[in-house]
């Protein structure tokens, strides 16, 4: 996977973080928020904050001291 691969890549997980953020709000704000839905999409947010954390670790060239 080259850079500009990675950097789209990226761009795209940090597109469905944010959408999760507005689901789990909406979900939230309900009368009776279902608890297993926002458990999942959390947990889903969790693991896309991984994948972004990783692809950004590959973005930064390994400096040898």
């Amino acid at each position: 996977m080259d850079e500009s691969d990675i950097l789209r890549r990226l761009e795209l997980l940090r597109v469905e973080h944010r959408d999760l953020d507005v689901a789990i709000d909406a979900l939230v704000s309900t009368v009776t928020p279902d608890q297993l839905q926002i458990a999942r999409l959390k947990k889903r947010k969790l693991l896309l904050r991984d994948e972004i954390a990783m692809l950004e670790d590959q973005l930064i060239p390994d400096i040898i001291a």
